[in-house]
């Protein structure tokens, strides 16, 4: 059977995080994480995985900047926080957890949040550079800065 088309399913709105609201977050990121004495990467990414925003702060890791943008775009495409990936993936077969875990770009390890408005997964943030539970704390960090949380 053919869907038929019509005005009503040829397209459907949507949202993305608007890149004031990107700028605001990576800054709040890097200031919570000079208050922990930590040097990250911090990227923001609209709902489609794009890059909208990122900063490095001098001395961050520079494997991190991938990593910090891929934690965004892995908890932009899913939804789910970077660090519940684990937990996530035990409730699926073997293939699935072994076959996840080998995509581009895909990072199973704390730091990556998605933003989501009004219920509505609008992009995500990813911090890389500190620990896990450092990252994580700056993401949120960015988060709040534009009156939203994980």
């Amino acid at each position: 059977m053919r869907p038929e088309v019509n005005q009503q399913n040829i397209s459907i709105d949507g949202r993305t995080v608007d890149w004031n609201a990107a700028y605001l977050a990576v800054g709040a990121a890097v200031q919570a994480a000079q208050v922990m004495g930590i040097r990250i990467n911090v990227a923001v990414v609209d709902a489609g995985g794009n890059l909208v925003a990122f900063l490095r702060m001098p001395g961050a890791f520079l494997h991190s900047i991938d990593i910090a943008i891929d934690k965004a775009y892995t908890a932009a495409s899913f939804g789910l926080p970077t660090s519940q990936w684990h937990a996530a993936l035990q409730q699926h077969s073997e293939a699935v957890r072994e076959g996840i875990v080998r995509r581009p770009r895909f990072v199973g390890f704390g730091g990556g949040l998605p933003i989501v408005e009004d219920g509505q997964r609008i992009g995500g943030i990813g911090v890389s550079g500190g620990s896990e539970d450092q990252d994580e704390a700056c993401a949120q960090a960015g988060l709040a800065a534009i009156g939203l949380s994980s």
